[in-house]
């Protein structure tokens, strides 16, 4: 045999090697089940409720300029321990979604998350956890359209999963956020009226409620009237990436109403619930569905400085992130991990669809490996 035979042989023997190898490769790398994602966020939700509950010293009208008598609330919401004290606050977080998915963000027990666009409020936040960059540009709630694209905007750019992403949230801006004149997406926010055409009376009611109901907030709807037609769209729509915004938690902190924000932070859970009871459901969804649920940013601790937050309040850079889903490995709360960040958030999001969002935005900060599985 010449030389170059030799040569020729072992090269296919190196080819042919390879080849298994791959094969090998991709027979034993699992396949990801989750084909839907739902980002879910409660605006300006403290770690600090999140991973201890209630806290005592604002149960009161002095420090938490509570209305309601200062025992039923605690009746409700307080519990000497602070496991038992999260779970009366947030039961179906605790009890389902910590369970079988994974939550970072408890600063006491070494699981840091935390803002990277340095100014720790709304507009920033909601750029950084869609985009997965933050932007020194982006330094105002009225900045005005988006120029980034967000991982939704880009999800929806995808032929199979054009027409399947959509947003519902209480808060006006993300008309902006999502750039919805560049971006297309169909997003149903603030108190735009939330039914069109023929109407039953249930929805004309709605319809009424929203044009006539006192606001707190010019910008932001309630809570309960956005959870409405939410639920109600499945029945005509299945989205398979869906955004979800709740803005109450924020809007009583800022109010100075702590009674106030332990109700709406418990509604919020068990409106988490319901549309994850829906999803469950439904066969498009049911076992292949994946929830991530956060904030947008953290606030100040302390007896005043819990209502505000900010650049001037230290702790609004840090938040949580909950995930639970088909490929989150059941590993509940993290202990001593590495530092997460808020930026992740959109990559983890499109790597839970296995698709690569940083080959498009290559400067998008990479997923967060530990509830994607082994196989990342």
């Amino acid at each position: 045999m010449s030389r170059r035979a030799g040569y020729n042989f072992a090269g296919f023997l190196l080819l042919a090697s390879g080849a298994f190898c791959c094969a090998a490769l991709a027979q034993t790398a699992p396949v990801l089940k989750t084909r839907n994602v739902v980002l879910i966020v409660s605006d300006g939700l403290r770690w600090q409720e999140i991973f201890t509950g209630a806290d005592e010293q604002l149960m009161n009208e002095k420090n938490g300029g509570i209305w309601e008598k200062e025992d039923a609330l605690k009746a409700q919401f307080w519990r000497p321990d602070p496991n038992e004290r999260r779970k009366a606050l947030f039961p179906f977080l605790w009890t389902t979604v910590v369970a079988r998915g994974q939550i970072f963000g408890n600063q006491t027990k070494g699981s840091i998350a935390r803002v990277t666009n340095g100014l720790g409020f709304s507009y920033p936040g909601y750029n950084e956890m869609t985009t997965g960059h933050p932007d020194p540009r982006i330094n105002s709630n009225q900045f005005g359209p988006n120029p980034n694209i967000s991982v939704f905007e880009w999800l929806n750019s995808l032929p199979e999963l054009r027409g399947k992403v959509t947003a519902y949230a209480t808060w006006e801006t993300f008309k902006d956020i999502f750039n919805i004149k560049r971006s297309k997406l169909p997003i149903h926010v603030g108190w735009d009226l939330p039914y069109a055409g023929t109407l039953d009376a249930r929805q004309q009611l709605m319809n009424t409620l929203y044009q006539t109901t006192t606001r707190l907030d010019d910008e932001d709807v309630y809570n309960a009237f956005m959870q409405v037609p939410l639920m109600d769209s499945f029945s005509n729509e299945q989205p398979r990436v869906l955004f979800v915004g709740y803005g109450e938690t924020d809007n009583w902190a800022h109010a100075g109403r702590y009674d106030l924000l332990l109700h709406s932070a418990h509604q919020f859970d068990r409106f988490v619930e319901e549309l994850w009871n829906k999803m469950q459901s439904m066969p498009e969804y049911r076992d292949q569905t994946t929830f991530i649920i956060t904030t947008d940013h953290g606030r100040g601790s302390g007896l005043v400085e819990w209502k505000e937050h900010g650049v001037q309040e230290k702790g609004s850079e840090n938040v949580w992130i909950a995930v639970m889903g088909p490929d989150t490995a059941p590993l509940g709360e993290r202990t001593q991990t590495a530092e997460v960040h808020q930026a992740q958030i959109a990559a983890t999001l499109a790597a839970l669809l296995d698709r690569d969002y940083r080959a498009a935005i290559s400067v998008a900060a990479p997923p967060i490996d530990a509830v994607l599985g082994k196989q990342r």
